[in-house]
């Protein structure tokens, strides 16, 4: 029998006490033939199930044996729906859990458990442009995580060189849709930017997975790491406080608001990787900022401001 039908018959028979394997047929869309041999599977591998004949009769959990589902309070049933619900609005199979998983829900529960499944809606296409495509090689990345598989990887360095690897997929994730695969390597933990990946090939080689791994720990790390690689050179500015808000929204993380100078303006701590790239980030504001320093960011500056005229004025 298929795992997902013997549990969702377990569920069924928490909630309601007993079953038939009429009503087991009806609820999980299959003959009634199928769903008897079922529930006999169920007794037969040792669950604590047992039919009662006759009129009235049906198949009960020994001792009133349950399933941690119901163990869920109400506020753990609605945190659950709300998470969950978005997703169901772009996998079918989403959905079709949730009509389950609610139906099993104790009834005083149920009610909330469906609203909080419908209270939410992601879109994530921009406006203008279509739904984000989930990149092809990410179904077989996920497969592999849960199925602990080792997977070669052809990948493509930034200056576009391909190397082959044979990794341990540990886990997947989703930034703003771009996706990063951490894996495990002979060289230990590191992090593939799905995109770079020019080929992935399932193996049938048992993949290791540190018993004590922790993926959003894990990805906070990795996020924390380069962060600090970002924020490498610092750069003090002075804007107005009229379009701090725009500088602040533009540079993320990376604007840290010192506070107010006698003139009115705001001091400001911006970074990025090197002083090219904080000149290139700065030289759109034009004289709306003032740069104080570091040296370098101002040369940086000057050099930017006369490519430009250079190349204008001899129009």
């Amino acid at each position: 029998m298929r795992a997902d039908r013997l549990v969702a018959i377990l569920l069924m028979m928490q909630t309601r006490g007993r079953v038939t394997a009429a009503e087991v047929a009806e609820e999980l869309e299959t003959s009634v033939a199928t769903a008897r041999r079922d529930l006999e599977a169920l007794s037969t591998a040792g669950v604590p199930v047992y039919p009662q004949p006759g009129r009235g009769g049906g198949w009960s959990l020994v001792g009133g044996a349950r399933t941690d589902l119901t163990g869920l309070t109400a506020g753990e049933a609605r945190a659950l729906f709300l998470l969950a619900g978005p997703s169901a609005n772009a996998l079918p199979e989403v959905k079709s859990a949730l009509r389950k998983l609610v139906r099993a829900l104790p009834q005083p529960f149920r009610t909330d458990a469906a609203a909080a499944a419908d209270a939410v809606v992601i879109d994530p296409a921009r406006w203008g442009q279509t739904d984000r495509e989930l990149p092809p090689v990410v179904a077989l990345l996920q497969r592999a995580v849960v199925q602990r598989n080792k997977v070669r990887l052809r990948y493509a360095s930034k200056k576009g060189e391909h190397t082959e690897r044979l990794v341990d997929p540990w886990g997947l994730i989703d930034k703003d849709a771009i996706w990063y695969l951490i894996a495990g390597t002979e060289n230990g933990q590191r992090t593939f930017r799905i995109d770079r990946i020019a080929e992935a090939v399932l193996t049938d080689e048992t993949a290791h997975r540190p018993p004590d791994f922790d993926l959003s720990a894990t990805w906070n790390e990795v996020v924390d790491e380069l962060e600090q690689r970002r924020a490498a050179t610092a750069a003090t500015v002075l804007i107005s406080e009229r379009l701090l808000p725009i500088l602040r929204n533009q540079q993320g993380r990376h604007c840290v608001v010192d506070g107010p100078i006698a003139d009115g303006r705001i001091r400001v701590r911006v970074t990025a990787p090197t002083a090219w790239m904080l000149a290139q980030q700065l030289a759109g504001w034009g004289a709306s900022i003032e740069v104080l320093d570091p040296p370098e960011v101002r040369t940086e500056l000057v050099r930017i401001a006369t490519e430009l005229l250079d190349r204008y004025q001899q129009g």
